[in-house]
């Protein structure tokens, strides 16, 4: 009699499943299309457009498209008038963009640890890091969780402060019956490749007055008078003055094209999310891992990061062992984030030491981020729960 070997798969994902790959639907390719037949494709009537359908979505009456959330932040920092030496307060939990653009506005970073359950800035750190130099706080909604707006509101009023939110993760975000980005002086959104939706690369500004928005969009354009893109329009030539040295940062309508159709689905994308989540929850609950935290209650998480925290001490592997592992499975994962004092050039440069935040340390040093777009199928997701598990030895 013949035996029958049977082994098990080589990985559990046969064709590499890539992190925070977007959907993309045909809406999109033809209006992209129809721009390049157009001819125009910098920005034009597309771009307003999707700066009117953002504002609406978000409940800010005035938005600014540009090409990026770091530009995004650039701005609004510049807009303030802030000035050399001044610090603003932010989370060592984030991205390198939010410290970034700081230090581009001629300001001084100043790190505020983060709470250990919601990994959002705590309030209470922002309020032990204020000095007579302190000018503005950046808080950022991580993961898509809204940050404990109430107290950070408070304490700028307090102190006379100015609030730049960082909403790259927090598009569909609300918090106590409000979209992230509308509390502080600016909101700025990331419409990145793995964002919830996304024009490739962009960003928005949005803000409750006017004059800002009109001041964020001079900067963002070389400093050159307001709408100067309409001087190529059928509208007739239009002089532009420079009134200001500022940048090139304006959003293009190839982007806008895909954006203003990714925003009608928004809501579906977020539900589809929805129910990845909950099937993650479902499947770790009983694993040796940490999982994220509940919903604060009055608030909508817009689940863009699903985070487990890998600690040696809980599950016997180490957080780089499981990245090499799952990665070997044939998953895609994103590390989200190790903390700013572990970058070199900012621990070199302002003398930062991890036991400063001890929070973010620990946390960015066991997070892993699993896939989490609404691309995924029911089989995409399944080979997520398995791979996790076969890299954790289970």
């Amino acid at each position: 009699m013949q035996q029958v070997i049977v082994s098990m798969p080589v990985r559990t994902k046969d064709k590499f499943l890539i992190f925070g790959s977007p959907r993309i639907e045909q809406d999109e390719i033809d209006e992209v299309v129809a721009s390049m037949e157009t001819g125009w494709l910098g920005t034009g009537p597309k771009v307003a457009r999707f700066e009117k359908d953002f504002s609406a979505y978000v409940g800010a009456p005035y938005s600014a498209a540009c090409n990026s959330c770091t530009a995004a932040l650039h701005l609004s920092l510049v807009a303030l008038g802030l000035e050399p030496g001044d610090e603003v307060i932010t989370t060592p939990l984030t991205f390198c963009a939010s410290v970034n653009a700081i230090i581009h506005a001629g300001c001084t970073p100043v790190l505020a640890d983060v709470d250990p359950l919601t990994q959002n800035i705590d309030p209470a750190s922002i309020r032990d890091k204020i000095t007579d130099r302190t000018r503005a706080i950046l808080p950022v909604h991580f993961a898509g969780r809204s940050c404990d707006m109430d107290p950070i509101m408070d304490i700028a009023s307090e102190h006379g402060l100015k609030v730049v939110e960082d909403c790259a993760h927090a598009i569909e975000t609300i918090y106590k019956g409000r979209h992230a980005g509308t509390f502080g002086d600016f909101g700025c959104f990331s419409f990145y490749v793995t964002k919830n939706i996304c024009t490739g690369e962009g960003g928005m500004v949005v803000a409750a007055g006017e004059d800002a928005i009109r001041h964020v969009k001079v900067l963002g354009l070389h400093g050159m008078s307001a709408d100067a893109w309409k001087r190529f329009s059928d509208e007739g030539y239009k002089h532009y003055q420079v009134v200001e040295a500022g940048f090139k940062y304006n959003m293009m309508d190839i982007q806008a094209a895909i954006g203003i159709h990714q925003l009608k689905r928004i809501d579906d994308y977020f539900l589809r999310r929805c129910e990845i989540w909950d099937a993650y929850n479902a499947a770790f609950a009983d694993l040796p891992i940490g999982l994220p935290a509940p919903e604060e209650p009055n608030t909508r998480h817009a689940r863009h990061l699903y985070t487990i925290m890998v600690d040696p001490e809980q599950c016997g592997v180490e957080r780089d062992d499981f990245l090499v592992r799952i990665t070997r499975e044939g998953i895609g994962v994103g590390v989200h984030y190790m903390s700013i004092p572990e970058q070199p050039y900012y621990r070199d440069r302002f003398g930062w030491e991890l036991e400063d935040t001890p929070n973010a340390t620990r946390l960015g040093r066991q997070t892993v981020s699993l896939p989490l777009s609404a691309k995924l199928t029911d089989a995409d997701v399944a080979d997520v729960i398995e791979a996790v598990k076969r890299s954790l030895g289970l």
